[in-house]
């Protein structure tokens, strides 16, 4: 079959047209066919992601075709996601390892940290305890030692697998003496002392969405996805812990992508703010300490 390409355009025409015949879904960085086969392509060969015009002519040795097929046969027919198949995944201009033992790194808590939660956190610089829950791959942890550069981060999960992903991103940004992470369930083995903030992205798929979402989430970790029959059974564990565990104006950050009906069922009598992303004000929530 190598005889039938010559150039990068040959194999980018081919894996387009495998990726729209396999109607895949694109939820892990790329949005469409093209983009995720460019992305692939540029990885395989080691060339610049942002670079596709100059190589498109360039020939191709059998190796680079045969690699590249092998590529395009994962993510069609196994429907793996592109991160998992290249091990890289960016949130922001941060990237990150991963591997099968994490989600695919995507947060729209992530959009908001760079900002510092303003205008909720008035002082980055006198944020010094941050407890991150179901840090998975450790990539929020990361970007909040980068954003509050006085702050000590507890990262925490359940999966030591999850945790080995962690570490080695860690490690990469040399973030080990501001980072710790720990094997805990949710609060079970977090130390004894106050956060001013808490921040988590945890598993909240209610029970019928997890049995219609596409067979890229399936492949992912179903422990960092199902939050149960309402997507909220780790949710109120984080927020009936979070009161204690906050200092007097601490903050607790919650994402709960599209269960906000669920949550304000949840939690009627809590004060939640939703804050603003790139999706909307129905995927993140804010509470005071006051108010939980």
């Amino acid at each position: 079959m190598t005889t039938h390409f010559s150039t990068i355009r040959d194999m980018l025409r081919y894996a387009v047209t495998r990726f729209n015949e396999a109607k895949l879904f694109f939820g892990h960085g790329s949005s469409n066919a093209l983009d995720e086969a460019a992305y692939l392509i540029l990885h395989t060969l080691h060339l610049p992601l942002d670079k596709l015009d100059p190589f498109l002519d360039a020939r191709l040795l059998p190796d680079e075709i045969n690699a590249l097929l092998e590529v395009i046969r994962r993510r069609a027919v196994e429907r793996q996601p592109a991160a998992y198949i290249t091990q890289q995944a960016w949130l922001g201009d941060y990237h990150f390892y991963v591997d099968e033992r994490v989600l695919v790194p995507r947060s729209f808590i992530a959009e908001l940290i760079p900002d510092q939660f303003s205008p909720w956190v008035s002082d980055a610089e006198s944020v010094l305890n941050i407890l991150e829950l179901c840090t998975g791959s450790g990539c929020l942890a990361i970007m909040l030692a980068d954003a509050f550069p006085n702050a000590h981060v507890d990262a925490i999960d359940i999966s030591a697998d999850a945790l080995a992903v962690a570490r080695r991103n860690v490690d990469d940004y040399e973030l080990q003496d501001r980072i710790t992470l720990i094997e805990s369930n949710l609060y079970a083995a977090v130390p004894d002392k106050k956060y001013d903030l808490i921040i988590s992205n945890p598993p909240y798929v209610n029970s019928a969405s997890m049995d219609k979402l596409p067979k890229e989430y399936q492949i992912e970790p179903r422990i960092a996805l199902a939050g149960g029959t309402d997507g909220m059974d780790l949710v109120r564990n984080i927020v009936a812990g979070a009161r204690e565990r906050l200092t007097r104006g601490g903050l607790l950050v919650v994402e709960i992508g599209n269960e906000r009906a669920h949550a304000e069922l949840a939690f009627p009598t809590l004060e939640l703010t939703w804050m603003t992303t790139s999706a909307g004000d129905d995927m993140v929530f804010l509470a005071t300490a006051d108010k939980l």
